[in-house]
Order: structure tokens, then C-alpha cells, then sequence
């Protein structure tokens, strides 16, 4: 196992900082044209007024299934695309954008 120097925010985050040796690579820096937005300080986290962790959603595009057994197709402002369950989005005001 190796154990990598981490920055302070991704020690924040709670990134762990010790990986099996089979799980490293050799390093190939980022190619910004091909992949923009992957370095670690171009990466944010908002927060609300009580200091709780708000959501970046710009939309939700789709859906699968019904009821609280859905599953929504979430547009991060970041501008990937990931599955969430209806329980981990409920309460956003984009879900109730779309289901209008």
C-alpha cells in the first residue's frame, strides 16, 4: 500500500489518502481540451445558509421507474450526468421543475 501527500481540501472532503498498490498508475497530466474541470481546485461545493451541503443540478433530463422506486437522470452544473434515486433528490426544486 502507498500512501499519497492529499491537498487539504481533498483531505476535507474525506478523500482516503492510502491505496493498495494494484490500484496505481503512472500519472498522465490532464488534457484540459479533452477533459476541462477535472482538476481538484476547479472543483467547489456550495453550501446554504445553515452550512449544509447544497446540490449543483442544473436539471434532471429523465426517468426510470415510479413512486419512490424511481430513479432520475440528474445534469450536474458541472455538466456530467449521473442516476440518483427519487430518496436523494426529493426535496430539490429541479424535481419538481420536471414533474410539472
Amino acid at each position: 500500500s502507498y500512501k499519497l501527500e492529499l491537498s487539504a481540501d481533498l483531505r476535507r472532503r474525506g478523500l482516503h489518502d492510502v491505496f493498495h498498490s494494484s490500484l496505481l498508475r503512472i500519472h498522465e497530466p490532464n488534457d484540459d481540451r479533452l477533459f476541462p474541470g477535472r482538476l481538484d481546485s476547479q472543483l467547489f461545493e456550495l453550501e446554504d445558509a445553515e452550512g449544509e451541503r447544497e446540490w449543483a443540478v442544473d436539471r434532471i433530463l429523465s426517468h426510470k421507474g415510479s413512486a419512490t422506486g424511481a430513479v432520475f437522470e440528474v445534469l450536474w452544473k458541472s455538466g456530467d450526468c449521473t442516476w440518483m434515486p427519487y430518496a436523494q433528490i426529493s426535496r430539490l426544486p429541479v424535481l419538481a421543475d420536471y414533474l410539472d
